[in-house]
């Protein structure tokens, strides 16, 4: 997420891929000849050249492409923005904004993640913001900096500039605009879905942090790891001074990481829940669980207000699942892991497969199965978190314990830390009695 040349993280990208434009040009040659009959066939041959001119011009245009736009706005961020409106997209389309991680750019972020297949078929349209090198050594936008994640400021004005080009060019619909990113991507995701939920509907954070646990390099590499403990209405108040006085909707979240991701700590997903619950004002337990392909568990929290998931063994990086199928999407590269398709997941979430209508009823949850309801008089248990680990009731990550099941987080992991956990299932605590 940070210039990792200077420190022990080391960003390395698979391959760089450019976009590029094709050009045609058709040259007609006829030569004089001194015979009547070579003259005629060089009328003929000039004929038929001429029809095939007129029929290349009635061809429909070339296939949609990542193109780079200009003139977006002030662009106070210094950014890039680039769009894929993909064949065939109607007046009032929807829109998700990607925003790439370190050492990344737009192009290879559209390229990999998968969601273009989603674009093509459901016709929504993808804005791509990309960072430079001269705003950060890595390519990575920003999140950190308090000035570049602020409302009506630096990056993060930036790219609402971008979204408000797409609604007066494009036409997009005001009320279906959605982001997504990773790592410093999905950092920034976070502060755009706070400083702007007038203008996000919804957004995913894939390996980020929450909004505002870091304001300056100084204490980023601690928030990346091992992570940063708050309540959840520390947490939420974070979000609410994002945009003092706002009474309006609030987004939707669903939250990724990979329990094996050692770049940004695993204790940042609990954490990035617990700020979005408290914000929209749903409990810190979830209303339903669900087994999903690759290994990975969904918790849902709310009337499906945030969604939390875990893709077990799964390192740094967007999650991608190359294929055919309905819900198989991406490229495997770096930071681009074969694992399960993310853009589908959250495509569903955002209410993207319901065409461009503005009110777009909630997506269900894909194969969820209700939680088992607590037993009538359930396991109750205080102990301290090292006593709960070593009886299995729990189980240790980053210097921190968290509730088997649950997965909450208890507080440090050691004999002085007391955390009372209530048994609601086999293998299942809750952190409360």
């Amino acid at each position: 997420m940070l210039d990792m040349s200077s420190v022990r993280h080391n960003y390395v990208m698979s391959r760089q891929l450019s976009v590029t434009q094709l050009t045609y040009a058709q040259e007609v040659l006829v030569r004089r000849t001194r015979t009547l009959p070579r003259r005629l066939a060089g009328v003929l041959a000039g004929l038929v050249l001429a029809a095939a001119a007129l029929v290349a011009v009635a061809a429909p245009a070339q296939a949609a492409s990542l193109t780079q736009v200009t003139g977006f706005g002030s662009n106070p961020g210094n950014l890039a923005m680039y769009a894929y409106r993909p064949d065939g997209l109607p007046s009032g389309a929807p829109a998700v904004v990607l925003l790439h991680g370190c050492t990344q750019n737009a192009a290879g972020y559209f390229a990999n993640s998968g969601w273009q297949k989603y674009a093509d078929q459901w016709k929504f349209t993808l804005i791509v913001p990309q960072q430079s090198s001269a705003n950060n050594s890595s390519s990575c936008f920003n999140w950190f900096e308090t000035g570049d994640t602020s409302r009506g400021q630096g990056e993060a004005l930036s790219i609402k500039q971008m979204v408000d080009h797409a609604r007066s060019s494009y036409g997009t619909a005001a009320d279906r605009v959605y982001v997504s990113g990773l790592s410093a991507g999905g950092a920034m995701s976070a502060a755009m879905l706070a400083t702007y939920p007038d203008v996000f509907a919804a957004g995913s954070v894939i390996a980020g942090v929450p909004y505002r646990c870091a304001t300056g390099m100084v204490n980023a590499f601690s928030c990346m790891s091992p992570g940063v403990d708050k309540t959840p209405a520390q947490w939420g108040d974070l979000v609410r001074n994002a945009y003092p006085g706002y009474s309006g909707p609030r987004p939707k979240v669903a939250v990724w990481h990979g329990t094996a991701d050692y770049t940004v700590a695993v204790a940042n997903a609990t954490e990035s829940r617990d700020q979005w619950t408290n914000v929209l004002g749903v409990a810190q337990t979830p209303t339903s669980t669900a087994q999903l392909p690759a290994s990975t568990s969904l918790e849902v929290y709310g009337n499906d207000a945030v969604r939390l998931y875990r893709v077990a063994g799964m390192g740094h990086g967007t999650p991608v699942d190359p294929g055919s199928g309905v819900d198989q999407c991406g490229t495997a590269a770096a930071y681009f892991l074969d694992t399960i398709c993310s853009a589908y997941r959250d495509a569903l979430f955002f209410g993207l497969d319901r065409g461009a209508g503005p009110t777009p009823t909630p997506s269900p949850s894909p194969t969820v199965t209700p939680s088992p309801t607590a037993t009538p008089s359930p396991t109750c248990v205080t102990a301290s978190n090292y006593a709960h680990v070593s009886a299995g009731r729990a189980y240790h990550s980053g210097g921190y314990a968290y509730a088997n099941g649950s997965n909450q987080r208890m507080g440090l992991y050691n004999t002085f830390h007391t955390t009372a956990l209530r048994q609601t299932a086999p293998n299942h605590w809750i952190i409360g009695c």
